[in-house]
């Protein structure tokens, strides 16, 4: 998990210690670094108040042996709290593409991400488009879509917010059984391969 390097500097030796993160494949193409790594276990709580939170979020991004990136995708928790702040405030130096704003199509959920893109556009981040999660459940026998929370949600934020919908991707238990395997190659003709399609294609349109 760590790499350990050692430079003499004036007669010192001076240990520089910087986090390796967990690769998906032996290609190495897709790396994956999470707090839940750090902790020895896994019903472990993280109880931090903002400022050991706020740390930890520069240390990823400053302190993790990235290596050559084409692209680097932060995933935050819902709302406008302290972890938003900070990956802000450490991303000005880089030239941030935007974020993509994910809802679920109850109203509840449609209230809460209304106040994001707010944040968003207060802080000059660039909103590239909205996806609607949980859109719908698909049958893993029929492969019938039922609308089980509600529908049109995300349409309508995007509408209300002058945002693109990237996509509305459904409940798909076959997505879920994959434990991190692409959808888009092991079940090419499902309805959730064919939206993560559309979805890269508008993004790349961009």
């Amino acid at each position: 998990m760590e790499i350990i390097r050692r430079y003499v500097l004036s007669g010192y030796w001076i240990k520089l210690a910087r986090w390796v993160p967990v690769y998906t494949d032996e290609s190495q193409r897709l790396a994956v670094m999470s707090i839940g790594f750090l902790l020895d276990n896994r019903n472990s709580a993280v109880v931090w108040r903002g400022p050991k939170k706020t740390a930890m979020v520069k240390q990823f991004l400053t302190d993790v042996c990235w290596g050559e990136l084409d692209y680097l995708i932060i995933d935050t928790p819902p709302g406008t709290s302290d972890e938003h702040i900070s990956v802000m405030e450490n991303l000005k130096q880089v030239k941030c593409d935007g974020a993509i704003i994910v809802t679920t199509p109850q109203q509840v959920s449609i209230e809460d991400v209304r106040k994001e893109i707010t944040f968003c556009r207060k802080t000059g981040i660039t909103i590239l488009g909205i996806i609607e999660n949980m859109s719908g459940f698909v049958c893993p026998h029929c492969t019938e879509c039922t609308n089980i929370f509600s529908t049109g949600g995300g349409e309508s934020l995007a509408e209300l917010s002058k945002v693109t919908l990237l996509g509305s991707l459904p409940i798909d238990p076959r997505v879920g059984q994959l434990l991190g395997k692409a959808a888009v190659k092991e079940l090419p003709d499902s309805p959730c391969a064919k939206v993560f399609k559309e979805i890269v294609n508008k993004l790349g349109a961009t």
